[in-house]
């Protein structure tokens, strides 16, 4: 890796000491690496107990990164610039022993239960209070680093910015490590100690990086003025502030992007590190591709893979049918991968010289944490849909060279920018009016999709001229959030938890609610002929002959038989749907995280709860943390059905959450796991998951039922007791069998593998 990195920045070491030399400050810069981004999908995971595993956790964690990276930027940057250079090395190892009595990593005491509702600055909280000063402490290494070699003498040492391509290389294999290998194979608490390990020894390579420093001839000694030049190169031209709002802005778009492409695919699979540490890892990759002097890919094909990728990613969205999670999340990787190469090629391009290094570092990450602000806090809070994941799509073409700089544009080349900003705002303004007045009809490819693709056209036929590209891709967006279209469809509420709509079906006969892209509840409003009716009958996966309205009537007959009062605990509220399957006497208690379902609920566009249960007793928080406070052996009957989007809050599927659930049941009580799901085999996840939980028996109840628009929907459930007796009396159910044999490893909170779960059901689905 030594030999590529320095063929890469044109260094050839003249004897051993600098090849030494070059392998120990690689290695140390490597090493820093990994352990900062191991940290952050470890810690991320412990949380998830208490934070209940929505996108916005990952995307409110990324952001808190992205904040403590600055800080550890602007750290070193007064470390170089106001610390004599011959006591640098002391106060960063004296900081970082301070950071030792952080370790090992864990959830503090005290932070058990985050406030209802939103949970951003609290979430933002415990990262500090948890892993603020270690990550802060390697957060500083990459720019500091690089400093001390540029004081070397060491080749290359004039450019040090190659050895940036190390740092993100071993960021990117910790990432990938990750998911596949660190968490699966040796767990949370073993993954803590050895963090610590390897921090002590980080400490110990960062002294040998310090003492070449001070043995080089060419640093600065006792005394000097530690500002003064850091190397004998020729010095670039002084940055000016254009040029640092420069570096700012291609740092934001990038870091943005990142955030609302994570956010806007962990909504449709499962809020796992496995997710999100994909999308970061391919981020962290485009700095090894063209943070250095020779740029892995050509800029004029990176420049056209770009205008491609982005210009199909935002067509794809313009469509109003959804399309498969794989082919959509195809272009979204195409496009987010490109956009990301460009602007940090344009960066990497407009660098100063090592003497402005750190500052430089400051720059790219002030834009990255405004960046994460945008996307993870204010976003949320100005969108009502996820719009912010086209728009940084659409100003990535403000990365691209050129593309900001009027300066050299004649004036018949601005005239035709003013027509097409004329045009384009016409277009997107009378286009849906005058589909209505000749009735051709809106929605589908002949309406958003054809109008996005004459935007499409026009982005690629002014390839030459980069505003101009810019406007028209400004203007597709537009088309794609203003139109009906995959990113707007209906009124929509966003909340910490998700994105939210009540929609009508096509045939106007329900009313649905829908979270992220899945189905979670519908009432039907009009009897077929169009009649307006006053239905509480339960629909979708909540039926009459679900798996869930059985076990309500299998339950609830035999409480009446013994004639006592039964409990029943439902986890995930959605649309009310379950209360209207309750009968006279029993006691239902309903766990929601998200105030916004509650008001949904509640609203005139469902009426379950009003008709069936108007006084209905809801306790608002993360179920591990509000069920868990509920008496032993109290219920009869839980029902567990809380999904985002298609995501599956992880934690709830753990051996230790399966466990305290069954710890509230009855003797003779019985839960209810829903596992429906597009992506996951979660019943081979608790075929391995179940019997870790001593006592403990489960059979699988498929329905199979054809879909009836939304009238019926086929679900799978998982049905576990704490006898035999209690699980024999599901098997008359239609669709009932007894689990698989167990082929993947149980989740647990130390550890849980999403890959093994998506490809087994990849392999039964192909």
């Amino acid at each position: 890796m030594t030999q590529d990195l320095e063929a890469a920045s044109g260094a050839r070491p003249t004897d051993v000491r600098s090849s030494a030399g070059i392998a120990v400050f690689t290695g140390t810069t490597f090493l820093s690496a990994m352990l900062l981004f191991s940290v952050q999908p470890m810690f991320a995971k412990m949380v998830l107990p208490l934070l209940g595993g929505a996108p916005s956790v990952w995307a409110v964690a990324l952001l808190f990164f992205q904040g403590a990276l600055l800080v550890g930027y602007v750290y070193a940057h007064v470390l170089v610039r106001f610390v004599p250079a011959h006591l640098t090395g002391f106060v960063h190892l004296a900081v970082s022993a301070a950071a030792l009595l952080a370790l090992p990593i864990a959830v503090p005491a005290g932070w058990t239960a985050p406030p209802p509702g939103d949970a951003y600055l609290w979430q933002l909280g415990l990262f500090a209070v948890a892993i603020g000063l270690p990550f802060v402490a390697v957060s500083a290494n990459a720019p500091l680093i690089q400093a001390w070699y540029a004081r070397t003498g060491l080749p290359s040492s004039a450019d040090p910015y190659f050895l940036y391509a190390a740092s993100n290389l071993g960021s990117l294999l910790a990432l990938l490590g990750y998911p596949f290998l660190f968490e699966p194979v040796f767990g949370l608490r073993t993954l803590a100690f050895a963090w610590t390990i390897g921090f002590v020894a980080l400490m110990g390579a960062l002294a040998a990086c310090f003492l070449i420093v001070r043995r080089s001839p060419a640093s600065a000694a006792p005394g000097d003025d530690p500002g003064l030049e850091l190397s004998a190169a020729p010095a670039r031209a002084e940055p000016t502030w254009r040029a640092r709002a420069s570096w700012v802005g291609l740092a934001f778009v990038p870091s943005a992007l990142l955030t609302a492409f994570t956010t806007h695919v962990a909504t449709d699979v499962a809020s796992a590190p496995l997710i999100w540490v994909i999308p970061l890892g391919l981020y962290l990759a485009t700095f090894v591709v063209v943070f250095r002097e020779r740029a892995l890919i050509p800029q004029p094909l990176l420049l056209a893979l770009h205008a491609v990728a982005v210009v199909l990613a935002l067509l794809q969205l313009a469509q109003t049918e959804k399309e498969t999670w794989f082919y959509a999340a195809g272009f979204g990787v195409a496009a987010f991968v490109t956009a990301t190469l460009v602007a940090h090629r344009t960066l990497y391009e407009s660098r100063p010289d090592a003497r402005h290094l750190t500052e430089f570092y400051i720059w790219m990450s002030v834009g990255g944490v405004l960046g994460g602000i945008f996307a993870a806090l204010i976003a949320p809070q100005i969108f009502a849909e996820v719009f912010e994941y086209p728009l940084l799509l659409a100003l990535s073409f403000a990365c691209r060279p050129g593309a900001l700089d009027l300066r050299t544009e004649s004036r018949s080349s601005l005239m035709l920018l003013a027509a097409i900003v004329a045009f384009g705002a016409a277009t997107i303004a009378w286009a849906p009016e005058i589909a209505r007045h000749y009735e051709l009809g809106f929605g589908g490819w002949g309406s958003t999709a054809g109008i996005a693709a004459g935007f499409a056209l026009g982005a690629l036929a002014l390839w030459r001229f980069p505003p101009h590209m810019l406007v028209v891709a400004l203007g597709l967006y537009l088309v794609v959030v203003l139109l009906p279209s995959g990113v707007h469809r209906g009124k929509a509420e966003r909340s910490y938890f998700g994105v939210y709509r009540v929609i009508q079906s096509y045939d106007g006969q329900f009313n649905v609610l829908q979270h992220g892209t899945t189905l979670h509840g519908a009432q039907r409003i009009r009897d077929r002929f169009g009649r307006p009716v006053a239905s509480t009958t339960p629909a979708t996966y909540y039926h009459i002959y679900s798996p869930m309205a059985s076990a309500v009537r299998i339950i609830g007959s035999i409480a009446a038989a013994e004639r006592v009062e039964p409990k029943f605990g439902v986890i995930g509220l959605g649309a009310g749907s379950l209360a209207c399957h309750s009968g006279a006497g029993e006691k239902w208690r309903f766990f929601e995280i998200d105030p916004v379902v509650v008001q949904i609920a509640k609203s005139k566009n469902f009426t379950f709860l009003s008709n069936c249960q108007p006084n209905a007793d809801i306790v608002l928080g993360d179920a591990r943390l509000t069920f868990a406070k509920e008496p032993p052996e109290s219920y009869d009957l839980l029902i567990v059905d809380a999904f985002s989007s298609d995501a599956v809050p992880m934690h709830l599927l753990t051996s230790e959450a399966i466990a305290m659930y069954a710890s509230k049941l009855k003797p003779l009580g019985a839960g209810v796991l829903h596992i429906s799901n597009r992506y996951l085999d979660l019943e081979a996840v608790l075929a391995a998951t179940v019997p870790t939980v001593p006592g403990l028996h489960a059979l699988t109840i498929v329905d199979a039922s054809d879909d009836d628009g939304y009238a019926v929907t086929g679900s799978t459930v998982v049905i576990f007791g704490k006898s035999m007796e209690a699980i024999d009396r599901f098997r008359a159910v239609p669709g009932a069998r007894n689990l698989p044999a167990p082929t993947l490893k149980p989740w647990t909170d130390d550890a849980s593998d999403v890959l093994g779960p998506f490809l087994s059901q990849y392999r039964k689905r192909h």
